[in-house]
Formats: C-alpha cells, sequence, structure tokens
C-alpha cells in the first residue's frame, strides 16, 4: 500500500492508495471509536487473520497512519498509536456510518453527541457559512492535470466485501465496500459526481476496459446507487447522498498529501461562494461535531451484543426519528 513516487499521483489518488480497503478502514475505525491501540484487540473484534491483519498494520505504520509504541505492561510487543494524519479519518468514519445508517439499512449503533446529549444524527454542513448542504448545492471543478489516471491504482488486494450477515454492529456494508473497496467503483461514481452520465462517456474518462465497466455500472444498479434511464446512468439519491464521505475524503488528503501541480479538485459551495470546507454537524444543536465530543451508547438492558468479539456497548437502541438527510430534507430514519 506504499505510494510509488513514479506514480505521480493526486492527492485523492494517494488517500485511495491507503484507505481503498475494508479491512483499513475497519482497523482505523476500531482505533478511532472503541481506542483500540494492540494487535490483539484488532485481532479479538475483527475476523480478520493474523497474517492480513499484521500487513495491515505495517501499511498503516508506512503510511504515517499508525505510530508504534512499546507498551507499557512489558508484555505487549507494542501498541499502536494514531498520528495526527490518523485521527484526521476520523470525519470520514463518522460519514460513512451515517450513509449506511440513512440509506444501507443498518442497525447500528447511534451517535451520541455530548456537548447536547442528543442522537447526533451527523448532516454535512458548509463551514463557511455553516448552512447544511449536498451534492447540488455544489460545483466541482478539476485542476488542468486532475485526471483519473491520477486516481487510479493498481488493485493489489483481492476484494473483501463480505455478506450482510457476517458483519458486526459496526461492520460496514456491501454497500460502502463496493464504493471504496474497489478502485474501479470508486472512479466510477467520482465520475458520475462530476456529472458523466453516458458508457462512452465513463469508458473515456476512466479508460476501463468495457466489461469492467458494464459490470460496475451493473452493480451500482442493483444496489440503487445508479438508475438507468435512456441511455444514462445517473445518480439516485442514495448515491448523491454519498457526496458526503467522498467530499470528507477530498479535504483530507488535500490536506494531507502532496500531489503535483493543478491535479487537485475545487468544490465550491454556490450559495455562499467559498470553497468548500465539509463540517459534520449535530441534527440536534447544530453545532460542529468533534471526535471527544461523540460516543456509542450503551445498549438496554437484555440487548443481544450481536457477532461474537463485538462488545454489547456498541449495540444500537433500536429506536426510531427523523433527522436532516445529506439532501437537506427530513427522511423518517429506521436504524
Amino acid at each position: 500500500m506504499e505510494v510509488d513516487p513514479n506514480r505521480r499521483l493526486s492527492a485523492i489518488g494517494q488517500a485511495l492508495a491507503i484507505l481503498g480497503d475494508r479491512w483499513v478502514l475497519l482497523i482505523l475505525q476500531r482505533a478511532l471509536v472503541r481506542e483500540v491501540r494492540t494487535f490483539a484487540g484488532w485481532r479479538d473484534t475483527l475476523p480478520i487473520s493474523e497474517s492480513v491483519l499484521a500487513s495491515r498494520l505495517k501499511d498503516l505504520v508506512g503510511a504515517g497512519m499508525l505510530t508504534p509504541v512499546p507498551h507499557r505492561d512489558g508484555r505487549t510487543r507494542h501498541e499502536y498509536r494514531l498520528t495526527a494524519r490518523g485521527s484526521g479519518v476520523w470525519p470520514l468514519i463518522v460519514a460513512i456510518h451515517s450513509w449506511e445508517r440513512e440509506w444501507a439499512g443498518r442497525d447500528c449503533p447511534t451517535l451520541i453527541h455530548e456537548s447536547c446529549g442528543g442522537e447526533a444524527g451527523p448532516y454535512l454542513a458548509c463551514g463557511t457559512c455553516g448552512t447544511p448542504m449536498s451534492a447540488r448545492d455544489t460545483e466541482t471543478v478539476r485542476g488542468p492535470h486532475a485526471t483519473f489516471a491520477g486516481i487510479g491504482l493498481p488493485r493489489r488486494r483481492r476484494r473483501t466485501a463480505r455478506p450482510d450477515d457476517d458483519l458486526d454492529a459496526l461492520g460496514y456494508r456491501p454497500d460502502s465496500m463496493e464504493i471504496l473497496g474497489d478502485r474501479w467503483s470508486t472512479m466510477v461514481l467520482a465520475a458520475a459526481l462530476l456529472g458523466t452520465r453516458r458508457f462512452v462517456a465513463f469508458q473515456a474518462e476512466l479508460g476501463v476496459a468495457p466489461s469492467v465497466l458494464t459490470d460496475r455500472l451493473r452493480r451500482f444498479v442493483e444496489r440503487g446507487v445508479l438508475r438507468q434511464a435512456a441511455g444514462d446512468y445517473r445518480l439516485t439519491e442514495k448515491g448523491l447522498a454519498f457526496f458526503e464521505v467522498c467530499a470528507v475524503l477530498v479535504h483530507w488528503a488535500q490536506e494531507e498529501f502532496t500531489a503535483p501541480p493543478g491535479s487537485g479538485l475545487v468544490i465550491t459551495h454556490r450559495p455562499c461562494g467559498a470553497a468548500l470546507t465539509p463540517v459534520l454537524a449535530c441534527a440536534v444543536c447544530d453545532r460542529p461535531l468533534h471526535r471527544r465530543d461523540v460516543r456509542f451508547p450503551p445498549p438496554p438492558l437484555g440487548t443481544a451484543a450481536g457477532s461474537a468479539g463485538s462488545p454489547a456497548v456498541l449495540v444500537s437502541s433500536g429506536r426510531t426519528r427523523a433527522f436532516p438527510s445529506p439532501c437537506g430534507s427530513r427522511r423518517a430514519h429506521d436504524p
């Protein structure tokens, strides 16, 4: 997963070289949400082999996301602490969680905002004017050298998506991994968000083999991310809502990585005219969410803890409520 400097990848390409893998996202998620720091901690809470876990931890250390330090108990070889770069992924983890809860039928934990005591129900807001926003409120301009060749990476691992019933309360659904866990899928969605609609246009933009493109478009249609109409592939509300995840990812990538000049994206919030600084805000108090102010509540007494190795504290309360969707409307929400 180390980025080859000869590839001259864009910042987004460098970010996906690190994060475009299910196990990496789950390792970081456990570190950020459960504060897991040891090899045994990840091994015992994820259905992952020791060899794969060791490989991913090595990759994350090499990418500057984790740093190993001697463990204070004298028996454990190391613990792995999040660096500033690794901690910066927290908004992405929350954005994925929010999208899955809203659109992928997740019975997942409810986020509690400690500052107001309410269910956070994160929504995307503009960091300049503070108003809720969606993909429809933005305009994206690519730099003169911002091509999809600067994003794409050779896939170095087999796809790691698993069946729905093989996941615990925090495990990612195949819907998310269909987008983030495969480089061509990520690029197809990015092209769709930039306005690409026709098969030949996707092929010209991405330089992808027709058979691969056909497969990815079919999967997105089956999962309700795209719909096909009159020869076009258009984003559904579910697909448009993934803009929240993409906006957070792009912002983190372009803050963290040095890239060739002209290879970046500028996303503008049209209502205020400012370059987008995405903020995840609380649906109850409308204040920005920060990692130390958000927690997962314990479940009601008698609630099952989900799969083996999943602490009961991470099980959803199962309540039904409404809060702003990423597109700004209020939508009935059934966790």
